[in-house]
């Protein structure tokens, strides 16, 4: 019986290969200064692979190559208290698109961007409010809500071309 062409050597470089793609995205983009001073707030361009991946591959793949993204963003920018607030506020964006996936259609996956974006800001404060142990970082919560719904079209746009111009959006459900 042979493995499907998903399986083993193809499917690891492919995880292998959009893992890389996300991790230098994240690298560069934080190497940009944020011209608003309200902690979180980015474009967080690498969601755009999360997206894709969650929509073409499955929700499994998109979950290992985020885990290894935030990893190793963490380790590479020296910043490993981020590893908490990317990883809550990652695990929780992932949710939100794996739950989203079942439901958009393929012209509909930009909708799920800004969704899994505010998802993320929710979870990075949840996170802040443990460690800190205060809920006073919440009042961050407007502000991220706004910028984690202009981010998420944004990626959620270039995530739906992406998908689209390299001709692998699944079929309908």
């Amino acid at each position: 019986m042979t493995p499907s062409p998903d399986k083993g050597a193809r499917r690891i470089t492919r995880l292998a290969l959009l893992t890389a793609i996300a991790l230098t995205i994240f690298m560069v983009e934080a190497q940009i200064p944020v011209p608003i001073p309200i902690p979180g707030v980015k474009l967080g361009l690498a969601n755009i692979i999360t997206v894709y991946a969650v929509f073409v591959l499955s929700r499994r793949d998109a979950l290992l190559i985020l885990i290894v993204r935030v990893f190793l963003g963490s380790v590479f920018s020296g910043q490993m208290l981020m590893l908490l607030y990317s990883m809550g506020g990652g695990l929780l964006c992932w949710l939100a698109l794996a739950l989203l996936r079942g439901i958009l259609s393929p012209r509909e996956i930009w909708l799920a961007s800004p969704v899994s974006a505010v998802c993320h800001n929710i979870g990075q404060l949840l996170v802040a409010a443990a460690v800190m142990k205060t809920w006073a970082v919440l009042a961050y919560l407007p502000y991220l809500l706004i910028a984690g719904v202009a981010s998420g079209l944004f990626t959620g746009l270039c995530a739906q071309f992406l998908i689209q111009r390299l001709g692998r959006i699944p079929p309908s459900k």
